[in-house]
Parts: C-alpha cells; sequence; structure tokens
C-alpha cells in the first residue's frame, strides 16, 4: 500500500510543477512572449508556441491524475523537458542566459546550470511516474477515497502556496523598481539605515547584510556585471585596494545571475578571496539605488549608508582609500528582528 501512495505523490508533484508553469505562462503573457521568442524561436511562430506551451503543461498536468493516460502524459512530460534541456544548453555553450520564465513573472530569472539540474530532477520525476503508471495502473483507485483526496488536497495547498509565494516575489521586485523609477538621486541618504538583503555563493548558500556585519567592520558591496570591461578591470585591482584597509573593511562583489557563473568570473579577473555573490534578480541594487556598474556602497559596521554611492573604479579608489586599516573592533550586537531597516 505504501508503493500505491507514492505514486499517487509521485503524480500529484508533477501535476502541481505543470499546473503552475501553465498558469505562469498564461497569466503573464508578455514574459512568455518574450522567454519564447529569447530562446530562438522563429519570430512568426512566436504566438503560436507562446500558447501552445502552456495548453500543453496543463493537458499533461491533468492528464497524469487519470490512470489510463498518467502513462502518455508522463511521456509527454519528459519530451517536453528534453526539449527544454536541449534549447537551454545550446544557449549555454553560446553564452547566452536569457530569463527562463518558466513559471512565468515569478521565475524571471536568468537560466544556468541549476536550470539543468531542475530539469534533470523533474525529468526523474515523469520517468517514475510513467513506471508508476505500467506498474500500479489503478492508483488512486485502489486507494482508500479519503486519503487520495487528502493527498489531493495538500497537494493543490501547497500549489497555491507555491504561486503566491511567487506573486509576492513580484510585488516585491515591482516596489523595488518603482521606488528607484520615483526617487530620482542615485544612492540613499548618508546615514541611512542600510536595507536588509539576501545574496547567494556558489553553492547556493545565503548571505545576508546581517552575516556580513557580524565581524564589526565597514562592508562595500561592489556591484559588477560580467559582460561590464570596467568591472573586469575593477576585479584585478580590488584585492590590493582592500589590503590596504587591513581588517577594517569586508569587500563583496555583487552581481546577478548565476553565483557559480559569477564565482568563475571572479576567479578568472583576479577577485581572490573576496566573495562573489549574486542577487536573486536585481533586488539589492534597486533598494541602494544603484543604477550601473561598476558601482559601490559603503555600510558601517553599524549598519548605516556611510557615503555616496561610488561610480567607477577612481571613485571606487577612493572611496576604498576613506576607511582606514585598523584592528577589527569586538562584535557588535545583532540588530532587533523587529528594528526598522
Amino acid at each position: 500500500m505504501l508503493i500505491e501512495y507514492g505514486v499517487w505523490v509521485s503524480r500529484l508533484g508533477l501535476t502541481v510543477v505543470f499546473a503552475l508553469s501553465a498558469w505562469g505562462k498564461l497569466t503573464d503573457r508578455g514574459a512568455a512572449r518574450q522567454a519564447v521568442s529569447d530562446f530562438g524561436v522563429p519570430l512568426r511562430w512566436v504566438p503560436a508556441v507562446a500558447w501552445g506551451l502552456p495548453i500543453a503543461e496543463a493537458m499533461i498536468a491533468v492528464g497524469v491524475l487519470f490512470p489510463w493516460v498518467c502513462g502518455p502524459a508522463a511521456l509527454a512530460a519528459l519530451l517536453l523537458l528534453a526539449v527544454f534541456t536541449v534549447a537551454i544548453t545550446r544557449l549555454l555553450r553560446r553564452g547566452e542566459h536569457p530569463s527562463c520564465s518558466c513559471f512565468g513573472a515569478a521565475s524571471a530569472a536568468p537560466i544556468g546550470p541549476r536550470t539543468l539540474v531542475r530539469n534533470a530532477l523533474l525529468a526523474a520525476l515523469a520517468v517514475v511516474v510513467g513506471i508508476g503508471a505500467q506498474t500500479h495502473p489503478r492508483v488512486p483507485m485502489g486507494l482508500p477515497a479519503d486519503n487520495a483526496v487528502g493527498c489531493a488536497v495538500v497537494a493543490a495547498v501547497v500549489a497555491v502556496l507555491a504561486w503566491l509565494t511567487g506573486q509576492l516575489r513580484v510585488l516585491r521586485r515591482r516596489v523595488d523598481e518603482q521606488a528607484l523609477s520615483t526617487l530620482g538621486a542615485e544612492g540613499l541618504p548618508v546615514g541611512a539605515v542600510a536595507p536588509e538583503f539576501e545574496l547567494f555563493g556558489p553553492e547556493g548558500t545565503k548571505t545576508t547584510l546581517e552575516d556580513l556585519l557580524a565581524s564589526a567592520r565597514s562592508v562595500l558591496l561592489v556591484f559588477v556585471h560580467p559582460g561590464c570591461e570596467l568591472c573586469a578591470a575593477l576585479a584585478r585591482e580590488l584585492p590590493r585596494w582592500r589590503a590596504r584597509t587591513g581588517d577594517a573593511l569586508a569587500i563583496v562583489a555583487v552581481g546577478n545571475g548565476d553565483a557559480a557563473e559569477q564565482a568563475a568570473w571572479g576567479a578568472e579577473h583576479g577577485l581572490g578571496d573576496i566573495p562573489s555573490l549574486v542577487q536573486q534578480g536585481n533586488e539589492a541594487a534597486l533598494r541602494y539605488r544603484v543604477r550601473g556598474t561598476p558601482s559601490a556602497v559603503l555600510i558601517d559596521p553599524e549598519g548605516r549608508v556611510a557615503a555616496p554611492v561610488a561610480r567607477g573604479g577612481i571613485a571606487i579608489r577612493e572611496l576604498i582609500s576613506t576607511v582606514r586599516a585598523a584592528p577589527r573592533k569586538p562584535a557588535r550586537d545583532k540588530i532587533p528582528a523587529g528594528a526598522a531597516r
């Protein structure tokens, strides 16, 4: 009986994934069309493909629920994932990283190796569903009705929560963008409390502003982009400039996109032991009102903006020179969770 429950849960999981993907594309037609175009579909076919993909995904999501069509639906899911994977691999080999938008605006992040890993996991799930359809063709009819329905209700709740989480992420991004567009001056006022953020390392580990300030040093956020030649030149100079400040300054290179690729870019251009982290989208730059690269924001040990935004290598070097080499201070108390930022 336990295996039958596993078969049913795997089918519900595949349904949730493909239903969310279809819903995301249908409710965000602009992002869907842009993603299809960026993936290399000829312009005349973009409208048809942008409509056809979510319809196919919706049919797969419904199909895997019914025993008599579960096998073909799982096979269709596997073929669709294979097409996506081939297209993503081709783009990555060409050095292109368009936004995936697989689940609408909520997943508007550049493709990378993590996208391939995600597809591989979903393909494995589709294989499990296909095997389950062959070995246990009567599921869920062989299960107690209340248990089978209960599993379906839980899957529906998970789907709604995932969708709401995505919508909150989209709204947060739009609020950040609107705040930047309505406030003309670049950078936050000196003395303002530095906004919180989450940056991601190559292994997917999260780093927050509180983590960076825990050692009671000033923190310099240097916003860079792999396609920026000035950023590459700056990367080679940052370790030498940082050395002059001793333990008084922590420098973090902040990019966006794929964390592993950002780290590889940092290693290639001589960042050395300076952490090379990424934003999920562009939220940290938006919150600090940084409008270009390379740019830097200095945050004092108390978590406040210590200077105007420095734009360009010369300005960043001058900003670093204002941080005097000094012994590391005792770690300060953490800012209470309820304190305003």
